[in-house]
Protein backbone atom coordinates (compact mmCIF):
# COMPACT_ATOMS: atom_id res chain seq x y z
CA UNK A 1 0.00 0.00 0.00
CA UNK A 2 2.84 2.34 0.92
CA UNK A 3 4.65 1.37 -2.33
CA UNK A 4 1.52 2.01 -4.36
CA UNK A 5 1.03 5.41 -2.75
CA UNK A 6 4.65 6.32 -3.45
CA UNK A 7 4.22 5.32 -7.12
CA UNK A 8 1.12 7.47 -7.44
CA UNK A 9 2.93 10.39 -5.86
CA UNK A 10 5.86 10.01 -8.26
CA UNK A 11 3.47 9.77 -11.22
CA UNK A 12 1.70 12.90 -10.03
CA UNK A 13 4.96 14.80 -9.76
CA UNK A 14 6.07 13.66 -13.24
CA UNK A 15 2.72 14.66 -14.73
CA UNK A 16 2.91 18.11 -13.17
CA UNK A 17 6.47 18.59 -14.43
CA UNK A 18 5.57 17.51 -17.99
CA UNK A 19 2.47 19.71 -18.04
CA UNK A 20 4.47 22.64 -16.71
CA UNK A 21 7.11 22.03 -19.36
CA UNK A 22 4.57 22.03 -22.17
CA UNK A 23 2.92 25.16 -20.81
CA UNK A 24 6.28 26.90 -20.41
CA UNK A 25 7.33 25.95 -23.95
CA UNK A 26 4.12 27.35 -25.42
CA UNK A 27 4.28 30.47 -23.26
CA UNK A 28 7.90 31.17 -24.16
CA UNK A 29 7.40 30.37 -27.86
CA UNK A 30 3.87 31.72 -28.28
CA UNK A 31 4.84 34.42 -30.75
CA UNK A 32 6.70 31.96 -32.97
CA UNK A 33 3.86 29.43 -32.86
CA UNK A 34 1.25 32.08 -33.65
CA UNK A 35 3.41 33.30 -36.52
CA UNK A 36 3.59 29.78 -37.97
CA UNK A 37 -0.19 29.50 -37.74
CA UNK A 38 -0.66 32.80 -39.56
CA UNK A 39 1.87 31.79 -42.21
CA UNK A 40 0.01 28.55 -42.95
CA UNK A 41 -1.28 28.82 -46.52
CA UNK A 42 -4.59 27.31 -45.41
CA UNK A 43 -5.33 30.56 -43.58
CA UNK A 44 -4.22 32.91 -46.35
CA UNK A 45 -6.70 34.55 -48.68
CA UNK A 46 -6.65 34.09 -52.44
CA UNK A 47 -5.51 37.68 -52.83
CA UNK A 48 -2.57 37.12 -50.45
CA UNK A 49 -1.45 34.15 -52.52
CA UNK A 50 -1.79 36.07 -55.80
CA UNK A 51 0.11 39.05 -54.39
CA UNK A 52 3.01 36.73 -53.60
CA UNK A 53 2.73 34.79 -56.88
CA UNK A 54 2.76 37.89 -59.10
CA UNK A 55 5.15 39.83 -56.84
CA UNK A 56 2.71 42.69 -56.59
CA UNK A 57 4.22 46.01 -55.57
CA UNK A 58 3.36 47.96 -52.46
CA UNK A 59 -0.17 49.37 -52.35
CA UNK A 60 -0.03 52.86 -53.85
CA UNK A 61 3.11 52.17 -55.90
CA UNK A 62 1.12 52.88 -59.07
CA UNK A 63 -2.28 54.29 -60.04
CA UNK A 64 -3.89 53.66 -63.42
CA UNK A 65 -7.40 53.70 -64.88
CA UNK A 66 -8.65 51.65 -67.83
CA UNK A 67 -11.99 50.81 -69.43
CA UNK A 68 -13.08 47.17 -69.58
CA UNK A 69 -16.19 45.72 -71.21
CA UNK A 70 -17.10 42.04 -71.32
CA UNK A 71 -19.77 40.75 -73.69
CA UNK A 72 -21.25 37.26 -73.52
CA UNK A 73 -23.51 36.36 -76.45
CA UNK A 74 -24.05 40.03 -77.15
CA UNK A 75 -24.99 40.91 -73.56
CA UNK A 76 -22.71 43.23 -71.60
CA UNK A 77 -21.68 42.10 -68.13
CA UNK A 78 -22.74 44.83 -65.69
CA UNK A 79 -19.92 45.36 -63.22
CA UNK A 80 -21.84 48.03 -61.30
CA UNK A 81 -23.42 45.43 -59.00
CA UNK A 82 -22.06 45.19 -55.42
CA UNK A 83 -20.42 41.76 -55.92
CA UNK A 84 -18.01 43.37 -58.41
CA UNK A 85 -17.21 46.56 -56.51
CA UNK A 86 -13.92 46.86 -54.55
CA UNK A 87 -13.35 43.12 -54.19
CA UNK A 88 -9.57 43.67 -54.23
CA UNK A 89 -7.70 46.68 -52.90
CA UNK A 90 -5.06 46.37 -55.63
CA UNK A 91 -7.36 46.34 -58.68
CA UNK A 92 -11.10 46.90 -58.73
CA UNK A 93 -14.23 48.70 -59.88
CA UNK A 94 -15.62 51.35 -57.53
CA UNK A 95 -18.35 53.98 -57.05
CA UNK A 96 -20.86 51.70 -58.83
CA UNK A 97 -19.04 52.34 -62.11
CA UNK A 98 -19.64 49.39 -64.50
CA UNK A 99 -16.47 49.63 -66.60
CA UNK A 100 -13.66 51.72 -65.08
CA UNK A 101 -10.79 49.69 -63.59
CA UNK A 102 -8.66 51.22 -60.83
CA UNK A 103 -5.18 49.72 -60.33
CA UNK A 104 -3.21 50.73 -57.22
CA UNK A 105 0.09 48.85 -57.43
CA UNK A 106 2.71 47.57 -59.85
CA UNK A 107 2.69 44.02 -61.24
CA UNK A 108 -1.08 43.59 -60.90
CA UNK A 109 -2.46 41.55 -63.84
CA UNK A 110 -6.11 41.39 -64.86
CA UNK A 111 -6.18 37.87 -63.45
CA UNK A 112 -6.33 39.41 -59.96
CA UNK A 113 -9.37 41.48 -60.92
CA UNK A 114 -11.19 38.50 -62.45
CA UNK A 115 -10.37 36.18 -59.54
CA UNK A 116 -11.63 38.71 -56.98
CA UNK A 117 -15.22 38.19 -58.10
CA UNK A 118 -15.18 34.74 -59.67
CA UNK A 119 -14.71 35.42 -63.38
CA UNK A 120 -12.53 32.74 -65.00
CA UNK A 121 -11.21 33.26 -68.51
CA UNK A 122 -9.19 30.90 -70.71
CA UNK A 123 -8.39 31.00 -74.42
CA UNK A 124 -11.42 28.79 -75.10
CA UNK A 125 -13.95 29.48 -72.33
CA UNK A 126 -15.38 32.10 -70.04
CA UNK A 127 -16.87 31.00 -66.72
CA UNK A 128 -19.14 33.28 -64.75
CA UNK A 129 -18.39 31.88 -61.30
CA UNK A 130 -20.36 34.61 -59.55
CA UNK A 131 -23.62 33.21 -60.95
CA UNK A 132 -25.55 30.33 -59.41
CA UNK A 133 -24.28 27.17 -61.09
CA UNK A 134 -21.18 28.90 -62.53
CA UNK A 135 -22.29 29.32 -66.15
CA UNK A 136 -19.58 28.37 -68.65
CA UNK A 137 -19.37 29.39 -72.31
CA UNK A 138 -16.85 27.80 -74.67
CA UNK A 139 -15.96 28.44 -78.28
CA UNK A 140 -17.50 26.31 -81.02
CA UNK A 141 -18.31 26.64 -84.72
CA UNK A 142 -20.68 29.54 -84.10
CA UNK A 143 -19.05 31.31 -81.14
CA UNK A 144 -15.58 32.76 -80.79
CA UNK A 145 -13.56 34.33 -77.98
CA UNK A 146 -11.88 37.66 -78.71
CA UNK A 147 -9.51 39.68 -76.51
CA UNK A 148 -8.59 43.18 -77.64
CA UNK A 149 -6.44 45.79 -75.90
CA UNK A 150 -6.65 49.19 -77.58
CA UNK A 151 -8.02 47.46 -80.66
CA UNK A 152 -5.18 44.94 -80.90
CA UNK A 153 -5.43 41.21 -80.21
CA UNK A 154 -4.01 39.95 -76.91
CA UNK A 155 -3.79 36.19 -76.56
CA UNK A 156 -3.19 36.09 -72.78
CA UNK A 157 -5.53 38.65 -71.30
CA UNK A 158 -5.19 37.25 -67.78
CA UNK A 159 -1.55 38.28 -67.50
CA UNK A 160 -2.06 41.70 -69.04
CA UNK A 161 -1.26 44.61 -66.73
CA UNK A 162 -3.28 47.70 -67.54
CA UNK A 163 -1.77 51.04 -68.41
CA UNK A 164 -3.57 54.31 -67.91
CA UNK A 165 -6.17 54.97 -70.63
CA UNK A 166 -6.22 51.37 -71.91
CA UNK A 167 -9.45 50.13 -73.48
CA UNK A 168 -10.04 46.40 -73.14
CA UNK A 169 -12.68 44.28 -74.85
CA UNK A 170 -13.47 40.66 -74.01
CA UNK A 171 -16.12 39.23 -76.30
CA UNK A 172 -17.63 35.75 -76.45
CA UNK A 173 -20.17 34.94 -79.14
CA UNK A 174 -20.78 36.12 -82.69
CA UNK A 175 -17.60 37.81 -83.95
CA UNK A 176 -19.67 40.06 -86.22
CA UNK A 177 -20.79 41.98 -83.13
CA UNK A 178 -17.25 43.00 -82.20
CA UNK A 179 -17.15 46.16 -84.34
CA UNK A 180 -20.21 47.58 -82.57
CA UNK A 181 -18.82 46.55 -79.21
CA UNK A 182 -15.59 48.41 -79.96
CA UNK A 183 -17.56 51.54 -80.84
CA UNK A 184 -19.29 51.33 -77.48
CA UNK A 185 -15.95 50.87 -75.71
CA UNK A 186 -14.42 53.90 -77.42
CA UNK A 187 -17.20 56.17 -76.13
CA UNK A 188 -16.54 55.38 -72.48
CA UNK A 189 -14.91 58.10 -70.40
CA UNK A 190 -11.68 57.25 -68.61
CA UNK A 191 -11.16 59.57 -65.65
CA UNK A 192 -7.84 61.23 -65.01
CA UNK A 193 -5.81 60.07 -62.03
CA UNK A 194 -6.36 62.41 -59.05
CA UNK A 195 -3.36 64.44 -57.96
CA UNK A 196 -4.22 63.87 -54.31
CA UNK A 197 -5.28 60.40 -53.18
CA UNK A 198 -8.29 60.22 -50.89
CA UNK A 199 -8.48 57.33 -48.44
CA UNK A 200 -11.74 55.39 -48.41
CA UNK A 201 -12.78 55.05 -44.73
CA UNK A 202 -12.50 51.49 -43.46
CA UNK A 203 -11.22 50.18 -46.78
CA UNK A 204 -7.54 51.24 -46.73
CA UNK A 205 -8.05 52.15 -50.39
CA UNK A 206 -7.31 55.45 -52.11
CA UNK A 207 -9.29 56.56 -55.16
Amino acid sequence: SESKGRSLAIFGIVFVLVAAGVFSYYFLNQSEIDSQILDNTAFRTLEDKMVEHYRVGQFGSEHAHAALVVFVNGDKVDFSHPQFQIQSKYIHFENDNPYLIHKHATNVPLDMLFASFGLKITSDCIELGYEAGASQYCIDKENSMIFLVNGKSNSNINLYEIRHNDRILISFGDSELVSEQLKYLEKLEIHDIPKINKLVPGKDISV
